[in-house]
């Protein structure tokens, strides 16, 4: 079992300063303890936590006494993604509790590896009962046993340590495979930019052939109408002598 020094926090003192003098404030509440607030030191908290993860019991020991607890929720720091605060969750190590374990996937599908399927994590943990000693760190998924697209895991595949009990339904499946799907490639037809050039040549071309017969048009329209005009008044003049 996991232990660690605690001692009770000054709150007069400003939580950055006790950051930065090695320790991490933190809380423990539960079986009707009232909430009470302390400090542990964060080198030995963080070797804890990667060890004992969210599920293993741990000891905090206090000058008034030793307590069982869980560790319950890390707050961790955005930017340095170091542990900021922890809230503990006393326990009685004589009952037993239900917990969510994480998944470990292990091993190699063949099936996968060939490239034919792929591999889909439907559950990443699950909630068991056991007595807080009992509580594993996480529970390991061979996934090797998935040799075709038709295979699939169960809970009741996972091999669980003595005294642990699956809450969740023993049928649910954990992983599968699926067949790969292979994406078509797109064919793009390579543009043709002379034809481009040489139509739009023929376009202006046609048009100015459009603009001379047009403008010989009015010219051959024009020309009638100033010979009239002569032939009209020449005939005045004759009648006026």
């Amino acid at each position: 079992m996991f232990a660690i020094k605690a001692g009770k926090r000054d709150l007069n003192v400003k939580l950055d300063t006790l950051r930065k003098s090695g320790e991490i404030p933190a809380v423990f509440y539960g079986m009707g303890k009232a909430t009470t607030s302390i400090s542990i030191p964060t080198i030995s908290f963080k070797k804890i936590w990667r060890e004992a993860g969210e599920s293993s019991a741990v000891q905090i020991s206090m000058p008034s006494g030793d307590i069982d607890a869980l560790i319950h929720e890390v707050q961790v720091d955005p930017v340095t993604d170091e542990p900021i605060h922890v809230d503990f969750l006393a326990i009685d190590m004589k009952k037993k509790i239900r917990v969510k374990i994480p998944l470990e996937f292990s091993g190699v599908s063949e099936v996968v590896k060939s490239g034919i399927g792929t591999l889909v994590k439907v559950l990443h943990e699950i909630e068991i009962e056991a007595l807080p000693k009992d509580l594993p760190h996480n529970l390991i998924v061979d996934i090797s046993k998935l040799e075709t697209l038709d295979n699939n895991i169960f809970v009741s595949d996972i091999k669980l340590p003595t005294g642990v009990v699956a809450i969740v339904n023993l049928t649910d499946i954990v992983a599968s495979v699926v067949a790969q799907v292979e994406e078509k490639e797109e064919i793009i037809m390579p543009i043709d930019l002379s034809a481009i050039e040489v139509e739009k040549k023929g376009k202006k071309e046609e048009e100015g052939v459009e603009g001379e017969i047009a403008t010989a048009s009015v010219v051959e329209e024009r020309t009638p109408a100033r010979n009239a005009s002569h032939s009209d008044a020449g005939g005045e003049k004759k009648d006026k002598k």
